[in-house]
């Protein structure tokens, strides 16, 4: 059983999924403003986490510098929101013209290769709609993995949402969803992973911005395991309804090294594409938890 606050925030998801998709697309841009700046101006503990990341990227930024980009950052998150509730009514031709990526042939190759493809991405745009893209308009389904969301039921709603749009999703918990992914890759499949924040604790320790944070070992691991290719891909939104992307060059298994050793070099290589395409348009990383171990720390010696 739920407690009333779960039932109340998946009622308020609910909610969203079922009315924004019914709103003209200006409506639903203009809802989507409204309630960002809202949430900008109340500097919630979300929206200054936001500039404590921001602060990181941008470290020339004085204070009004920062507050405009937490603000942009607040309406890019939103834009998200609501485009994610309307994908599921889109229609799929859309995705060849709302979405462009740069060096797109460099996944059209790495798929004909049959090696299997992972791509990894960070909390920029909307991965949603990239991997809409890669199913409407390259034509080849994937399986990503979903962190497990509380309620429950809101969990299941992002499955079964995600899963509408042709997504095979995973739980992250568990431990079945490395095994799964790699014979999905052994098949000369898609895998699509957003790698940029470690949730198990266990991850690949990396240069970041100047300061160490934890990443995945996932990507890499996987890559080394089934001979796929680990592609990195980066997001942003433009002037214009279009979101733009960029695949960036395969990250190759080093000749040398341990497991581990490897893993570290693939991982950083992953960082430190994730930290261009960030710098390029850090309004649009929603990263609005802690992401950098000294952050971490601090949050664990308040606890004490």
């Amino acid at each position: 059983m739920g407690t009333a606050q779960d039932k109340l925030v998946d009622g308020l998801y609910g909610l969203g999924w079922a009315g924004v998709k019914k709103l003209p697309e200006p409506a639903a841009v203009a809802l989507g403003r409204r309630i960002a700046d809202f949430a900008w101006k109340r500097r919630g503990k979300s929206v200054l986490r936001l500039e404590s990341n921001l602060a990181r990227v941008v470290p020339d930024a004085g204070p009004e510098r920062l507050r405009e980009l937490s603000k942009a950052g607040m309406r890019s998150y939103m834009r998200y929101w609501m485009e994610s509730f309307r994908l599921p009514t889109m229609d799929p031709k859309r995705f060849g013209t709302d979405v462009e990526f740069q060096d797109e042939h460099l996944l059209r190759e790495a798929l004909a290769s049959g090696r299997g493809v992972v791509v990894a991405l960070p909390h920029l745009a909307n991965w949603d709609l990239a991997g809409a893209w890669a199913i409407g308009h390259i034509g080849v389904p994937f399986t990503t993995v979903a962190e497990r969301l509380k309620p429950e039921t809101l969990y299941d709603r992002f499955v079964a949402y995600r899963e509408s749009l042709g997504m095979e999703v995973l739980p992250h918990s568990g431990g079945a969803a490395f095994g799964t992914l790699a014979r999905r890759l052994r098949s000369g499949g898609l895998v699509c992973l957003v790698a940029d924040r470690d949730l198990s604790a266990s991850g690949v320790e990396v240069d970041f911005f100047g300061a160490k944070a934890r990443m995945p070992a996932g990507p890499a691991l996987l890559a080394q395991q089934t001979g796929a290719v680990l592609l990195p891909a980066t997001l942003h939104y433009g002037d214009t309804p279009k979101m733009h992307g960029r695949i960036h060059p395969e990250v190759e298994v080093p000749r040398a090294g341990t497991r581990t050793e490897k893993t570290t070099v693939m991982t950083q290589a992953v960082a430190d594409a994730f930290a261009w395409g960030i710098a390029e348009h850090p309004e649009d990383w929603h990263m609005l938890q802690r992401l950098w171990l000294e952050d971490l720390e601090d949050q664990g010696e308040r606890a004490q």
